[in-house]
């Protein structure tokens, strides 16, 4: 039974289901920033009906501050409070302007002090490892060295590589045209490598996969349909294990990777802002902690007292 279902009072299903449309409109939230936007308000909501027989749009300072103080007491994460936070700030001020409530409850809520964690990353040995070990001779295996090469030449997000289609992939330009979050297009180029094993896959394994069936995707499963998150990230956790790489591996690895290592031979970072698609400069900075040695190459080549 979804969140949603659990919602017993039909004024509030209709409530956060038109706040999350405005949203969307607003702020083209991906689907799954939805999902989670809609569960916790739906808790919220039933909550707050349970407990202190209030319905969602007459929730105040007090019963906000409880829940939250429950949820810490359920040994929630800092980052999970936060997020809930930000659902519950955003929901009062659509009501606010839509007239539903005449002040905002979480206008003076302080939400938990998060650290930014510093991203786990490979060395370039690491990724060279990790990029052999697909047997590169079978189907299967060329489209999975095909797919960790376009991942580590792009940066891409996990969720914008399995959903390539054909159509995005530019070959003769060396580009791959992705839409990634708030529905925002970028061009990405691929490099030589990603272009090579691209082209062998096309040629010599995509057709022996989909064995005449048709699909728009550039990834496809042997059932024809296009690669899920969880299937890959299975893959590349396999693919770890026989390459002798034990370092922990997050579906966002091979992203941080991509950072570091652009970072660590001098790029730019604006430029690593605009290849991973991130809207706000701050979101690329946290790649600067995990560039220190090149910092301080920079550093003691340059500076007069270095």
């Amino acid at each position: 039974m979804s969140a949603a279902s659990r919602v017993r009072d039909e004024d509030a299903r209709a409530l956060i289901a038109r706040f999350l449309d405005a949203l969307w409109v607003e702020e083209g939230l991906s689907e799954n920033t939805q999902k989670a936007y809609a569960s916790d308000l739906c808790h919220f909501a039933t909550w707050l009906s349970e407990t202190r027989g209030m319905a969602l749009a007459a929730a105040d300072a007090a019963s906000i501050e409880a829940y939250l103080a429950e949820k810490y007491h359920r040994k929630a994460s800092g980052r999970s409070v936060a997020r809930l936070l930000s659902s519950l700030r955003k929901l009062y001020l659509f009501l606010l302007r839509e007239g539903r409530v005449t002040a905002d409850p979480t206008a003076a809520l302080r939400g938990p002090r998060l650290g930014r964690p510093l991203p786990k990353t490979l060395t370039e040995e690491d990724v060279e490892a990790l990029l052999d070990a697909p047997a590169a001779g079978e189907a299967l295996g060329l489209r999975d060295r095909a797919m960790l090469e376009v991942l580590y030449a792009t940066g891409l997000r996990v969720s914008e590589l399995v959903g390539l289609r054909l159509d995005q992939v530019n070959l003769r330009q060396g580009v791959v045209r992705v839409t990634g979050k708030g529905s925002k297009d970028r061009l990405v180029p691929l490099g030589e490598e990603a272009e090579h094993w691209i082209h062998r896959y096309l040629q010599g394994a995509r057709p022996v996969i989909l064995n005449g069936r048709h699909s728009d995707a550039l990834f496809v499963t042997e059932r024809g349909a296009a690669m899920t998150r969880q299937a890959f990230w299975y893959l590349i956790k396999r693919y770890a294990a026989k390459a002798g790489v034990h370092k922990p591996l997050s579906p966002h690895t091979l992203r941080h990777a991509f950072a570091t290592h652009l970072l660590n031979h001098g790029a730019d970072l604006r430029v690593v802002q605009l290849l991973l698609g991130h809207s706000d400069l701050s979101s690329t900075q946290i790649y600067t902690h995990v560039a220190q040695d090149r910092l301080k190459e920079l550093h003691a080549r340059c500076h007069p007292r270095g």
